[in-house]
This record gives C-alpha cells, sequence and structure tokens, in this order.
C-alpha cells in the first residue's frame, strides 16, 4: 500500500488536469500512426531516387505459422451472484478504526479456501481486526471465524468457530494451510499484528471430534511482539519434504510513531499515510523439524536484504513457485513502495535475491511501485510465465511475462490490455482464474482505497470502487479485455475490496470467489457463468506447493500452479480447476512428483469431473 509521499501531493494542482487513460492511449496509438506514416513517406522518396542497380529483389521466403485470434469472438457475460446470506456467511471485519486514522486499519484481513474437515469439499476460514487495547473494547467474537461446507451442491455452509476450539483474540492479518506435522490433515497459521500463532489440527478420522490446538511460543512460528506479519505460504524450502514456513512482514509499526508522522488532507483533517515514512522489515524462513516445530533462518538462508544498514522489505504478498523448472521451489515477494523479491532457490534451501536481474523488482519504468497482491500462471498457453501484481491507484497493474529461454521477464500490461483499465483503481487482492471454463486465464482484481473522503480531495476517485474482471480472449493485440461492470453482476458492487480468493463451492465446475472488506462484510460471489464448457478439476494430492501441472488436449497444453498461497494475505483451494471449452476429450495429465525433475504423466477417461491424482 502506497500513498504520495508529502501533503502536497495528496491533493492535486489542478483536478481538471486529470485525464482519462483511454484519451491518452488514444493520442499515443495516433501519434505513433503518424511516426509510422512519415517513417513510410520517407523509405518511399528514398526508394525512387535510388538508380536500379542499387536496388536489390527480395524474393519469397518460408512463411511463417500465425496463430491469429478469433477477432469475431465477442466478450462474454460473467455475471457473480451475492450468496452470502443465503449461504450462512454473516462475517465483517472490524479494522480497528475508531477516528485516529492509523495504517493497519486500512489493509483488511485475509481469507482461506481448504478443506480442513477432510470431505474432500471446500471449508472457509476469515480472519479479522479488533479494537485497539488502548480502546478497551473487546471483540465481540473469535477474530479468526471458520465455516464448514454443507456439501458440494448445496452453497451453503455452518459455522464451527466454537466447534473447532477458535477463540482467538489477536489482531490478524494473513492466513496459511498447511500440514506441518505430516499427519494428513490442514494445520493453520495466522500472521498478526504483535506475536504470530500456529494451531494444530486435531481429533478423529470421522471428523466429528476434529478441532484445533493453539501451540505456544516453543513452536518457533511467533515472532517478535512488536512485528506486523501479513501474508504467509508454506512450501518445502530444503527438499526434506516437510512443510517450512516464510512470513512476510511489513513495516516497523507502533501508534506513536502513527501519531508522530501525523499525515493530513487539506479540508478533511489527520489522514492515512504511505509507508514510506516506516522503517522497514526483513522476511523471514522457518524451517520446519518435521514434527511441526520451527527455526529462523531467514538471514543464514539469503532471505534478508538491506540497503545500506536499512533492511528493504514492507512486505505484503507471497508467491512460491519453481520459476526456472530445477524442481526446487523459488519465492517472489511483493514490497510495497520498494523493489519486489524473487529468491532463487539453490536447490538446498538457501537464496539468491534476483528480482533486479530477472525485471521483477520495477515496473515497466523502473519505478517501485505500491505492490499489494500477487499470482502466476501461464495466461497465453504457451509455456510462458505471467506474473501479475496489484498496484495502488495511478499505477497500472503489473504484468510481467517472462521470456522463451530463460528467466527474464518483460512488464507487458500496457500492451496485454490491462494497463490503462487499471490505472485509476487502488487494488488488493488479483487472481488469475478461468471463470467461463474457455481454457485462457482470466484475471480478477478487487480494488478499494484507503480514505473514505477521497473523493473531496481528488475528483474522480472513490472510497468504494468495483472490482475488475479482465476476459482472456488469446494472444493478439493484447490478450485481455475488460468486461463492463455491468456484466460481471455482484462482482461490479462497489467495495472496500482486500482479500480474493476463490474455490468451487457448489460443485459446478467452475470458481466462485470470497471478497473481503476493510472494515466490513464478507462477501461470498457465485459464479453464474452459462458458457457450457467443459472441465476438469485435478486434486494433486499430497504434491507439495509450488511445483506445476499440466493438461494437453490435441495441440493445446495448459500450465497451473500447485499451492493454495496466492492473491493478498489469502488462500485458494488446493484443487486445480481446468477449463476445456467445448473440447471433451479427456487430457494427458503431466506433473512433477516430489523431489523429482523429471515429469509423470497419467491419463483420465472423462471430463467435467474431480480427478484425484495418485502416483
Amino acid at each position: 500500500m502506497t500513498t504520495p509521499p508529502d501533503q502536497e501531493q495528496l491533493i492535486p494542482e489542478n483536478p481538471d488536469d486529470e485525464q482519462d487513460d483511454e484519451i491518452i492511449a488514444t493520442a499515443f496509438r495516433r501519434s505513433i500512426q503518424a511516426f509510422v506514416l512519415i517513417a513510410l513517406l520517407g523509405l518511399g522518396i528514398w526508394w525512387l531516387n535510388l538508380s536500379d542497380e542499387d536496388k536489390v529483389v527480395i524474393e519469397d521466403g518460408d512463411s511463417v505459422t500465425v496463430l491469429a485470434r478469433d477477432t469475431a469472438e465477442s466478450v462474454p457475460v460473467l455475471p457473480f451472484t451475492d450468496i452470502t446470506t443465503q449461504a450462512g456467511i454473516d462475517f465483517v471485519h472490524d479494522s480497528g478504526a475508531r477516528g485516529e486514522k492509523l495504517l493497519p486499519e486500512t489493509m483488511g484481513s485475509g481469507a482461506v479456501f481448504a478443506d480442513l474437515d477432510g470431505d474432500t469439499d471446500p471449508d472457509l476460514l476469515l480472519a479479522s481486526g479488533r479494537p485497539w487495547p488502548w480502546t478497551g473494547e473487546k471483540p465481540t467474537q473469535s477474530t479468526v471465524r471458520m465455516w464448514i461446507n454443507n456439501g458440494y451442491y448445496s452453497g451453503s455452509f455452518t459455522e464451527v468457530t466454537e466447534q473447532w476450539n477458535l477463540n482467538l483474540d489477536s489482531y490478524c492479518t494473513g492466513l496459511a494451510v498447511g500440514d506441518v506435522d505430516g499427519d494428513n490433515d490442514l494445520d493453520l497459521f495466522v500472521a498478526t499484528i504483535g506475536e504470530n500463532l500456529l494451531l494444530i489440527n486435531e481429533g478423529g478420522s470421522d471428523n466429528v471430534n476434529r478441532s484445533f490446538h493453539l501451540q505456544d511460543s516453543s513452536s518457533g512460528v511467533s515472532g517478535e511482539l512488536d512485528s506486523w506479519s501479513t501474508s504467509a505460504a508454506f512450501f518445502d524450502a530444503d527438499g526434506d519434504s516437510d512443510l517450512d514456513l516464510f512470513v512476510c512482514e511489513y513495516v516497523r509499526w507502533s501508534r506513536q510513531k502513527d501519531i508522530d508522522v501525523d499525515y493530513r488532507l487539506t479540508g478533511v483533517g489527520r489522514a492515512y499515510g504511505p509507508p514510506t515514512n516506516f522503517e522497514g522489515t526483513q522476511c523471514r524462513l522457518l524451517l520446519n523439524d518435521g514434527r511441526g516445530h520451527f527455526e529462523d533462518v531467514s538471514e543464514a538462508a539469503g532471505v534478508y536484504v538491506t540497503s545500506g544498514q536499512s533492511p528493504v522489505a514492507k512486505a505484503l504478498a507471497v508467491l512460491p513457485a519453481d520459476i526456472n523448472d530445477d524442481g526446487a521451489v523459488d519465492v517472489m515477494v511483493a514490497n510495497d513502495t520498494t523493489q519486489n523479491f524473487l529468491f532463487m532457490n539453490r536447490g538446498n534451501g538457501t537464496f539468491d535475491e534476483v528480482g533486479v536481474e530477472t525485471g521483477l523488482a520495477f515496473d515497466g519504468n523502473g519505478s517501485a511501485t505500491g505492490a499489494m497482491g500477487l499470482d502466476i500462471t501461464d495466461y497465453r498457453n504457451d509455456g510462458s510465465l505471467g506474473v501479475a501484481v496489484a498496484n495502488f491507484s495511478a499505477e497500472m497493474t503489473g504484468l510481467y511475462c517472462s521470456l522463451p529461454g530463460g528467466n527474464l521477464f518483460l512488464d507487458e500490461s500496457i500492451n496485454e490490455g490491462i494497463g490503462p483499465p487499471s490505472r485509476k483503481a487502488l487494488s488488493f487482492g488479483l487472481l488469475f482464474i478461468d471463470v467461463d471454463l474457455d481454457g485462457r486465464q482470466d484475471l480478477i482484481q478487487v480494488n478499494g482505497h484507503l480514505e473514505e473522503e477521497i473523493a473531496t480531495v481528488q475528483p474522480g476517485q472513490e472510497y468504494r470502487q468495483s472490482a475488475q474482471l479482465f476476459w482472456n480472449r488469446g494472444p493478439g493485440e493484447g490478450c485481455f479485455e475488460e468486461i463492463p461492470t455491468a456484466d460481471t453482476g455482484d462482482l461490479g458492487t462497489p467495495a472496500v475490496g482486500r482479500a480474493l480468493a476463490c474455490a468451487d463451492i457448489d460443485g459446478d465446475g467452475d470458481l466462485d470467489l470470497m471478497l473481503t472488506q476493510a472494515g466490513d462484510r464478507a462477501r461470498l460471489l457465485r459464479n453464474d457463468q452459462t458458457a457450457g464448457n467443459h472441465w476438469i478439476r485435478i486434486d494433486p494430492n499430497i504434491l507439495p506447493p509450488g511445483g506445476w501441472i499440466e493438461i494437453k488436449q490435441g495441440d493445446r497444453t495448459q500450465r497451473r500452479l500447485i499451492g493454495q498461497t496466492r492473491s493478498y494475505l489469502s488462500q485458494c483451494e488446493n484443487i486445480i480447476t481446468f477449463g476445456l471449452g467445448s473440447d471433451n476429450t479427456p487430457p494427458l495429465i503431466r506433473f512433477q512428483a516430489p523431489g523429482q525433475k523429471e515429469w509423470q504423466e497419467t491419463t483420465t477417461d472423462s471430463v467435467d469431473t474431480i480427478y484425484f491424482l495418485n502416483w
């Protein structure tokens, strides 16, 4: 999260000077067209003045096949329906805001879809802040709450917070689940402002007596008393087959520091400020001993990043992924107002930070951005990787695409159609998902400003903002096209959007969404697309996070990341959804087993079903 660094920049010098991005883009295109026309005219004059003997005839060579996009394909209507109340979800986030305008109050909290009770359908966890201790108020409910899915096709949930022994009283931010003790059920890590929490999933296989048991500080995950942890991810960092833990830390913050900074908006008063005046921190890597106890190896593992003597990280999102296909899981981190990190795994649990070298550290202009959310996929279906980064207002959503045969990424946000439409929005959570199951990954981002009164000082800005759905129409002159909010149903209802997570909650094959808000109710949004496309959902079983699964039908190959940590402060269900379009041919499935660089293959004899991967 970032805002302009000083008071003078908080108010536009002349609001009338704000230009719509489409106007800018149109002017840019016209200038390019004029330049090309002048160049061609000059080339023609040069050619006519050449003597005949100077002219070289270029003969026809081999033709190059170009996969043209179907330009006749129209942008679909892809509606989502808010079913929060009817599904049994009654969650309202408490930011702790009571008038002091403290930075954490703007950031929201996370959501997790995961099969917590072992019955294969996705359950739900939601985190909340709480009233600040100095107010004397107490939270009225646990600051992490849990709902069990009533079964595929029901589309409803039952709250089991008390039954599962969740009675937390912390200012909670991010959530992460993983089997840390090797007993084949999902345990829970809770990031907080203060000491972090680890809860072990205990109980019998009958699913009746399951509950979470809060571990004490000897688990090794707590961190410092004054830390501000955000997103977290479980993955096998050192290749020993158990799940280690990566924790993002934001800034060195306290109430007094925040009050001393004293950001203000003219005509409004005290305002929420940027992190630029707060000291950075260090991310943390915690190695698991196989029994759910962790050791902090951050500095020795190479995840400390400094500039001079100052820590650089202001981390809000983390994404474990094997970027270079060497079988070791790398880690990307989104930092707010400072460079993003890419920690490349050496194969032994130690890392080299190569964000600058790979092109992921800064935007296309070489600037650090207010980076919040992260996701990664092969959105072109050509073997390249696309990394999406949600940014602050007046900063386009970053879309970095890898070049063939290497680890270099280019910011393709403008070229792919994401840039201008995303520039106005202040974005947090974002996800690549195939909304209409046509075999191409679309992009959804949720938006919302920090200041309730922002419209009074920045005409054209709003506190509540609509989420944006960018439909993937395939390679061509820009893969993505924004679908009008009128065609996205309740997804387009303005919100103070923060976290975004996805799962198929109702067993119909397409992915539904959980959208959280800062200081407001969570929204469960059912995907009501009617394209009629085929699909297959693959349960990767115990394949570890950070690897890849591919499916192949004829000449088309799709690739998806294994793992739940995505977006912002959140996790999606572990099952991976592939849209198949109109092709109902059972696909060939390829994957990497733990500890192996070679890919393995398997087949399924049906589509429109869940395939449980065994190896």
